[in-house]
């Protein structure tokens, strides 16, 4: 073998690496770190609400709101519910008992919580998690079955909130690519800031 040509080849293999380790390790990220910032910087900065100074959220991942004032969210079944390192579904089929017994469970909780009969269709993304477990949407028939509970916790008419539940309703992706979904994060904001 000949020291000279390993040696060659070596160097040649050194100055490739090293060469590719820089235009794909640190001009690549921040070429495309430059462009998103200068052009989408809301996006590219996670999509954040905050309010008073303080991020409250992404518009982007859904959050477990609780008590009768709020709209409640879909069910998640990342973590602890809406942890955005645990991400996913539970993974339960369809002939699992655990998941019939609590989709039932729910059903019941939301009619109860909401004033529906037992002949009032619950929605399905009312007692179904979606498979990140981070959706920040409900569908607008949710949002619309919730209303009534929130307008009565929060003093307000029921109208009052179904306008704010309009005005959060975002269309179609494309506008035609799935239903329109309420911003759950956005409207209790909304909510709360009504109330100040």
């Amino acid at each position: 073998m000949n020291i000279k040509k390993i040696l060659i080849e070596l160097r040649t293999a050194l100055v490739a690496t090293f060469f590719l380790a820089v235009v794909l390790c640190v001009i690549y990220p921040l070429l495309v770190w430059g462009l998103a910032q200068g052009l989408f910087p809301d996006k590219a900065n996670g999509s954040l609400i905050g309010r008073n100074g303080e991020v409250r959220g992404s518009k982007l991942l859904g959050q477990g709101f609780q008590g009768p004032q709020y709209f409640h969210p879909r069910p998640s079944a990342a973590g602890r519910g809406y942890d955005g390192s645990l991400s996913g579904g539970s993974n339960l089929g369809p002939l699992s008992k655990k998941l019939t017994d609590t989709v039932a469970q729910r059903i019941r909780d939301y009619r109860r919580e909401n004033y529906l009969t037992p002949a009032d269709a619950v929605p399905a993304d009312a007692v179904t998690g979606s498979a990140s477990g981070l959706d920040p949407h409900i569908s607008l028939q949710n949002a619309l079955f919730q209303a009534a509970r929130v307008a009565e916790v929060r003093g307000a008419s029921v109208e009052a909130i179904r306008t704010r539940i309009e005005q959060y309703t975002e269309g179609r992706d494309l506008g035609i690519f799935g239903e329109p979904g309420v911003n759950v994060l956005k409207l209790n904001l909304a909510l709360d800031e009504d109330k100040d």
